[in-house]
């Protein structure tokens, strides 16, 4: 497989867009915006999926799931071995954009439900799609559905260890195996971690340290520690009546309403200073409305970071989920050499922001928040802990459980 071909594969099987008339795109458990896109196996559990076309226009979308492996690679399962029902469905849950200068059309797809159930435990994709052509893809989005078999105990602390010991954490922490029966867990069990949602920043591959009486120890010292990074910034645009925190000023400009943020400065130098976040996601809402996915407007909100001088060896991104934690055109800012500062102007629908600046170097392709704005120990993150099992016999990476560990407050 070329190297264009490998690229392409890996952003069919992410969170992803393919139009830029596709916004706001949120997958969580239903009813509750802030939980991550996991689900339990065979019970009342749902996802909600949201997102707007800005097309103005109701589309002939459809949607299915596929499949993949621990580290998001197709299965190899036929569909009817992980879908029960019909493995195409139309997006029939849609409502036009109400009272808001920018129209849109608000889609919503929950399951699994009667017409698509799901089989297996393990990692999806949700793709959507039109014309009932599976091709033709609108977006992507991973989620996973648990067995729940298993019991994790553990905590993220503060490294022991130099070079991490002031900005890092290390994730440390146990596998019970209950009942479930392994025959060599170095080769069956793999284990992912995950920092607040982020696939783009997991620790995958990790082996037991110690294995005894059923239990898998995971206390490494070194191969499981992530920077810790900073609380996100943030800004509030439920309202274009007032002036919220970090916002500098509100301005209409037909046919938009523009919000300028109040300018950042970098944070690398900084001492750590709490403030609760989101771990860098938003909640849509509007203040003067009852229908939040419909009558919230899109506003353009303008970023400022003032630097004296451009980076020359790398660029600048405004990133969160946002952004659908991409660094594309559609995030990266530009440098205004006039007032000396990096400047972006985002289409965002009203509602209550996170976000942070990342730089990326010529040539890589990873995005490093701590060149702007530092990491620190003490930053609160959540880290999400997945225990697969393969065997011989199963095909497929089983998700047999899995754990939220927080780096401030306890299990």
């Amino acid at each position: 497989m070329g190297v264009s071909e490998l690229v392409c594969q890996e952003v069919l099987y992410t969170d992803c867009t393919f139009r830029p008339s596709i916004k706001s795109v949120q997958l969580h458990r239903a009813g509750w915006d802030m939980t991550y896109p996991i689900i339990e196996l065979n019970s009342a559990d749902q996802l909600e999926l949201h997102f707007d076309d800005l097309s103005d226009e109701v589309k002939n979308y459809s949607y299915t799931i596929e499949h993949c492996d621990a580290d998001w690679m197709p299965s190899n399962l036929a569909v009817d071995e992980f879908i029960d029902g019909f493995n195409h469905q139309p997006v029939q849950d849609y409502s036009l954009s109400f009272n808001t200068h920018v129209n849109y059309v608000n889609y919503c797809v929950v399951l699994p439900n009667d017409d698509m159930g799901i089989k297996l435990s393990g990692n999806y994709v949700l793709k959507i799609f039109e014309d009932f052509d599976e091709t033709n893809l609108v977006l992507t989005h991973r989620f996973s559905v648990s067995e729940a078999l298993i019991s994790i105990q553990g905590d993220a602390k503060r490294p022991v260890a130099d070079p991490y010991h002031d900005d890092g954490h290390q994730i440390s922490f146990k596998v019970f195996l209950g009942s479930v029966s392994i025959n060599d867990p170095y080769s069956e069990i793999k284990v992912a971690i995950q920092q607040n949602n982020r696939w783009n920043m997991s620790i995958r591959n990790l082996k037991p340290l110690f294995i005894r009486d059923g239990m898998l120890d995971y206390d490494h010292q070194s191969g499981n520690i992530f920077k810790g990074g900073n609380e996100y910034r943030y800004f509030d645009i439920k309202s274009m009546r007032y002036q919220a925190e970090m916002v500098r000023d509100i301005k209409y400009q037909p046919p938009y309403y523009h919000v300028y943020l109040v300018p950042d400065q970098p944070r690398y130098r900084g001492n750590y200073f709490y403030r609760e976040d989101l771990n860098g996601r938003y909640y849509i809402k509007v203040q003067e409305g009852v229908k939040r996915h419909t009558e919230s407007d899109y506003v353009y909100v303008h970023f400022t970071l003032p630097m004296d001088v451009p980076v020359i060896d790398g660029k600048l991104y405004v990133c969160g989920a946002l952004s659908n934690w991409q660094c594309n055109e559609t995030n990266q800012m530009t440098y205004d050499f006039e007032t000396k500062s990096y400047r972006l102007d985002m289409l965002l629908k009203q509602g209550y922001y996170n976000y942070e600046y990342v730089f990326i170097r010529d040539g890589s392709r990873f995005p490093d928040a701590t060149y702007i704005e530092g990491s620190y120990y003490e930053a609160e993150n959540d880290y999400v802990v997945y225990v697969y099992l393969t065997t011989n016999t199963s095909r497929y990476d089983r998700l047999i459980g899995y754990q939220i560990l927080n780096s401030i407050r306890k299990n």
